[in-house]
C-alpha cells in the first residue's frame, strides 16, 4: 500500500492553529478530495484540536503529520510535542469554555492514542474518509 505523508512544522504560538488548518484544506484540495465534505471537516476540526493542545499545553514547537493511504484506508493525523506527558482527557462541564478536545478527538475518530518520541510524545488519530461509523453518537452530543 502506498501512503503520501506530509508533515509541517509548528511554531510555539496559539496563531499557529489557524495556519495548521489551512494548510491541511491546501493539502486535501491537493489531493482532490472535497474540502466541504464531512470527512474533510472532521479532519480540520480534529487538526486543530490535537495543535492547540500541544501548543498551548506545552508552550513549544510541535510537528502536525499527514498520512494519506492510496487505498480507502483512514487517514492517520500525528501531532509531535516536546512534552513526555501523557494526554489527559477531561470532562468539562457545561458553562466550560475548553476541556473537550480530546473527548472530540474520541468521537469523530475511529481509533486514537500516543506514543513517547524522542523526549516528548505523538498524539495520533486515524479519520475514516466514509461517514463516520457513530453518527447517532455525534448527533447527541452535539443536540445535548
Amino acid at each position: 500500500m502506498q501512503v503520501l505523508q506530509v508533515q509541517l512544522a509548528v511554531a510555539a504560538d496559539p496563531a499557529e492553529v489557524g495556519r495548521a488548518r489551512r494548510w491541511v484544506r491546501t493539502r486535501l484540495l491537493a489531493l482532490g478530495a472535497d474540502a466541504d465534505a464531512p470527512f474533510a471537516q472532521t479532519l480540520v476540526l480534529v487538526v486543530s484540536e490535537l495543535v492547540t493542545n500541544a501548543v498551548v499545553h506545552t508552550g513549544r514547537p510541535a510537528v502536525l503529520r499527514l498520512s494519506w493511504p492510496q487505498d480507502r484506508a483512514p487517514l492517520r493525523i500525528e501531532v509531535a510535542d516536546a512534552s513526555g506527558s501523557a494526554p489527559a482527557p477531561r470532562h468539562a462541564n457545561g458553562d466550560a469554555t475548553n476541556g473537550r478536545g480530546l473527548e472530540l478527538v474520541e468521537l469523530l475518530c475511529e481509533r486514537w492514542g500516543w506514543y513517547p518520541e524522542g523526549s516528548g510524545k505523538s498524539v495520533w488519530c486515524e479519520i475514516a474518509r466514509e461517514e463516520p461509523t457513530c453518527a447517532g453518537r455525534d448527533a447527541e452530543v452535539l443536540t445535548a
